[in-house]
């Protein structure tokens, strides 16, 4: 995508007024950046003629095939596929960390908007779940315009805060959910690998199509702190002094293999995966919710 609002990064689009004017510029960037809308085909699409019949709505002919051709058609479409999404959004101590003053939960909550707006403009059904160790909200999926509003005042409302329970959560998020979907997961997941693919599992048991979305801080992957350097744990408050520069290579090996355990377990469960760092354009993500999106319609 060449287009300059499709490259705006996320540290820039963080200083418009409000939630939704951010997830508007989002969204209108990205489309603009597409060479053919996403709008088009999601909810009602144009498909093919086929001959008037007594009893067909005249408000349906094809009056430019009848002159060219002296036929009567009908236009024939196909119906809303309604598809329900569920944004669940990490909202856990973990996800305040940012190594540039732009935070993972700031990232997510962004992105969760962003996707939120798309969703309600092509009128599928979109609800939303925070969570950490528990299930702090949980919004039903709706899609009219009027329910974008709500969406935008939980996320704008969101802070970090609890202890990391990712599987825990996902559980308890999956227990509540009556109808199939589209689960579309926004977190760091760095809690135990087992437990996140267990809580995974539980939604592709019950028929829904997954999505993972995992958002890292960019020192996270690399760990390039410059210097000896004072680490808390956002989470317990816990606090140690050490030398990145010692530790670098060993951190990377580890954080390799917990992203490689993770990555796996996704793909063995038929779960799409993507890491993405916080420095990065959200019409990424984008691409590949709609990407899932035409896979299932």
């Amino acid at each position: 995508m060449n287009n300059a609002r499709a490259s705006i990064s996320p540290q820039a689009l963080a200083r418009l007024a409000n939630l939704q004017l951010l997830a508007r510029t989002v969204v209108e960037g990205f489309i603009t950046g597409l060479h053919q809308s996403p709008y088009h085909g999601f909810s009602v699409e144009f498909s093919e003629h086929r001959p008037y019949l007594p009893g067909d709505p005249i408000r349906h002919i094809d009056w430019k095939v009848y002159a060219r051709t002296d036929r009567y058609v009908i236009k024939r479409f196909q119906e809303e596929t309604n598809l329900k999404s569920y944004i669940l959004l990490d909202t856990s101590a973990s996800m305040a960390f940012a190594s540039s003053g732009f935070n993972k939960l700031s990232y997510g909550t962004h992105l969760a908007a962003a996707l939120a707006y798309l969703m309600i403009e092509q009128r599928d059904a979109v609800g939303l779940a925070l969570f950490d160790d528990q299930v702090r909200k949980l919004l039903p999926p709706r899609s009219v315009r009027s329910y974008l509003s709500l969406i935008l005042k939980e996320l704008e409302q969101a802070a970090p805060s609890g202890r990391t329970g990712v599987a825990e959560a996902l559980h308890r998020i999956a227990e509540r959910m009556k109808r199939r979907g589209l689960i579309i997961l926004i977190s760091d997941l760095l809690d135990d690998p087992s437990g996140i693919i267990s809580g995974l599992k539980h939604f592709r048991h019950d028929g829904h199509e997954v999505l993972v979305l995992q958002v890292l801080d960019p020192f996270e992957l690399s760990f390039a702190f410059p210097q000896d350097a004072r680490f808390r744990d956002l989470e317990t408050d816990e606090r140690i002094v050490s030398q990145p520069w010692h530790l670098r290579r060993a951190y990377q090996t580890e954080m390799r293999k917990f992203l490689d355990g993770i990555k796996a377990g996704c793909r063995e469960n038929g779960v799409d995966y993507n890491l993405f760092e916080t420095r990065q354009p959200y019409d990424l993500a984008l691409m590949e919710y709609l990407t899932k999106r035409k896979r299932l319609y």
